[in-house]
């Protein structure tokens, strides 16, 4: 899933790096200028998750008002319920191989807390196998490559050689401005990439929010540099899963557009003034406070 075709890596090295390494990022724009403007939040009594900070689906942003000021919890949908599931599915997946080497699907269905999904299992069963499978294969044969030029390596070193991601790795993102709780989708330490996972999502500009976000609040706590980023979108039809990614440099012009989302978003919940309903032709149905606002 995070794993780089040739092309992408290609991509990366004679295009995306370079470009890094010319072009460069301002220092005050590093997460570990967090203690100075303009990363500095202006609002110390307000911390918000990451994804109320990136996402653009409410033109007015007052689904932000709605969930943070007004208290009033979102209706989720069904396509909500998958990402949850097959962003699960990957992390977990992922994860198992690392630590073990592998994990049998159907003991990893047995652990959904169904309760927090709203959606019948027998709905999302099957694209949830499909896609780990997907990833397990995947996995194997980074494995099987790496073992074969490596033979004096443990079974340990092996896998964290042929999968070098840190998965849903927890980190704060206070010094930011943002909650306590951080989970990152996927951090490659070896290529250094910050990597954010869509599920079911047609890519828009504005994706590429979140895994600038993730690499800022990486830098402000680790105090290592992030130069680039990519979404993974992923989406299982006829059977088949289908994977693309968008890999960029974490410009400074991304970085400032963050910052600015972070700033107004944090604005609304500290004054607690409702931006407004949006257009309804603005809406789409599936929005999570739609009702909220149309009824």
């Amino acid at each position: 899933m995070y794993f780089l075709s040739d092309i992408e890596h290609k991509y990366l090295l004679y295009q995306l790096l370079p470009t890094a390494r010319e072009v460069g990022v301002s220092r005050e724009l590093r997460g570990w200028s967090w203690h100075q403007p303009p990363l500095k939040p202006y609002y110390d009594n307000v911390k918000l998750p990451m994804y109320a900070v990136c996402s653009k689906y409410c033109p007015t942003n007052r689904d932000v008002y709605l969930r943070y000021v007004e208290k009033i919890l979102p209706v989720p949908s069904g396509k909500v319920a998958l990402g949850k599931i097959l962003h699960g599915v990957v992390s977990d997946c992922l994860r198992a191989f690392i630590q073990r080497g592998s994990m049998d699907f159907d003991a990893w269905w047995q652990t959904i807390r169904w309760f927090e999904i709203p959606e019948k299992p027998e709905n999302l069963r099957e694209p949830s196998r499909r896609v780990w499978e997907f990833v397990q294969k995947i996995c194997e044969a980074r494995l099987a490559d790496v073992s074969s030029r490596q033979p004096y390596a443990s079974e340990l070193d092996l896998r964290v050689s042929a999968v070098p991601f840190l998965v849903e790795h927890k980190i704060s993102g206070e010094l930011l401005g943002l909650s306590g709780i951080l989970s990152l989708d996927c951090y490659d330490y070896l290529k250094a990439i910050m990597f954010d996972l869509k599920v079911a999502s047609e890519p828009q500009e504005w994706h590429r929010l979140s895994p600038v976000g993730y690499a800022l609040v990486f830098e402000s706590v680790h105090e290592v540099p992030v130069d680039i980023c990519c979404n993974v979108y992923l989406n299982v039809e006829n059977g088949k899963v289908l994977v693309r990614k968008d890999l960029f440099f974490a410009s400074d012009e991304l970085r400032q557009w963050w910052i600015e989302e972070r700033d107004r978003k944090l604005e609304i919940v500290a004054d607690g003034k409702d931006p407004g309903k949006p257009e309804r032709s603005q809406c789409k149905e599936d929005c999570m406070y739609f009702k909220v606002c149309y009824g």
